[in-house]
């Protein structure tokens, strides 16, 4: 038994927010109902493919059904019906009052289904000035200030490698209020409309910024917070290969431990004087020496100091696989399997048994699901 095994979510979303929502659900034993349009959503064109299949939606996909229908065609409220009464949650993730226009928004909805939890996903929410703009995850962290803060005027911009907005702005937040939703409707029995937008996390990603500036009067620039450029004890390092070691040796035992283990000079181990000159000669000592020299050096050391890893390094890492991140597996159609997306769900509440489900061809259940009646 899983917890969310008596569950029918309807996915009208597609690319990657809401799929990864309606995946946690999936995961946690719901049933998952993708709605696509005739010929599938835009991520299963996307590359890279394996056999016939799109590697991105096959990861976030594998476990659904697909449904293929005409959003825009006269019957399709009609032909959705008796699935919309018998569901418990749906997920969308059009620009704000879409689904409204194709008669699908929440109101109607409701009258046919007052327990129904309607979540919709948006880059910045379905109301205020900004709700009808387009925009992408780089959009809602440049708005929301979250970008700004690792970017020093006139100095390098690097894209940051996390799809935050995306993911802890609209999947991750998606879930967690379906899941309050789900407990209020416990006591309610009503259903309830959830706003989730993205740029709106992104506030509570640059929490320690705000703080900051409200009780000293001055908001921190890019590059100067304590963790994002303005400390020595936090950041990254070049080695003499060319590659980085990260340093989070903020607390005093770390810090102590990191400096003597690079023997920094003791004039310079207090770096509240000139934390710039602190951080020039740790920059020397790190380019001094190539990245193995000091994974084997810090790293055990324990002082918060980790050699960074590439994507196919952290794959293998014999912790990341003990964990079993990588164990869940997506079949597609022809047979091929590839890891699925891992998912920071507690074992205990996902299927380990199944480590392998299959990824829905569009519309392959199209005829099952709707004569179910």
């Amino acid at each position: 038994m899983l917890p969310l095994d008596d569950l029918t979510v309807l996915d009208f979303s597609t690319l990657l927010p809401g799929p990864m929502a309606s995946l946690f659900l999936a995961e946690a034993g719901a049933r998952v109902i993708r709605i696509e349009r005739p010929g599938g959503e835009d991520m299963r064109r996307f590359p890279p493919h394996f056999g016939e299949t799109s590697a991105p939606f096959a990861v976030l996909n594998r476990g659904k059904e697909s449904v293929e229908i005409d959003l825009k065609s006269p019957d399709a409220l009609a032909r959705l019906t008796p699935l919309i009464e018998r569901a418990d949650i749906l997920v969308e993730q059009f620009r704000p009052g879409v689904m409204a226009r194709l008669g699908f928004g929440f109101e109607a909805l409701s009258r046919l289904n007052p327990r129904l939890i309607y979540c919709s996903i948006s880059g910045y929410g379905q109301s205020g000035p900004r709700a009808q703009e387009a925009g992408h995850d780089i959009n809602y962290q440049a708005i929301g200030g979250l970008l700004g803060q690792s970017l020093a005027q006139g100095g390098p911009a690097a894209l940051p490698p996390a799809l935050v907005a995306d993911i802890a702005g609209g999947a991750f937040p998606a879930v967690m209020n379906i899941l309050l939703a789900l407990r209020q409707r416990e006591r309610t029995g009503q259903g309830c409309h959830l706003d989730i937008a993205m740029t709106d996390a992104m506030a509570s990603f640059a929490w320690y910024g705000l703080a900051q500036g409200q009780a000293s009067g001055r908001f921190p620039e890019g590059g100067e917070g304590l963790l994002t450029g303005g400390s020595p004890r936090y950041g990254l390092y070049a080695t003499q290969d060319g590659w980085f070691l990260a340093v989070g040796a903020l607390e005093p035992k770390f810090w102590e431990t990191f400096c003597e283990a690079i023997a920094l000079v003791p004039a310079l181990r207090d770096d509240r004087g000139d934390p710039q000159a602190t951080r020039a000669a740790i920059a020397g000592i790190i380019a001094s020496q190539p990245a193995e020299h000091w994974r084997s050096h810090l790293e055990p050391r324990d002082c918060c100091c980790t050699v960074v890893r590439t994507l196919a390094e952290a794959a293998s890492d014999p912790h990341m696989t003990a964990r079993g991140l990588f164990d869940a597996q997506a079949q597609e159609p022809g047979g091929r399997r590839i890891v699925s997306t891992p998912l920071p769900l507690a074992p205990v509440f996902r299927e380990q048994a199944a480590a392998m489900r299959d990824v829905p061809a569009s519309g392959a259940q199209t005829k099952a699901v709707l004569d179910e009646g």
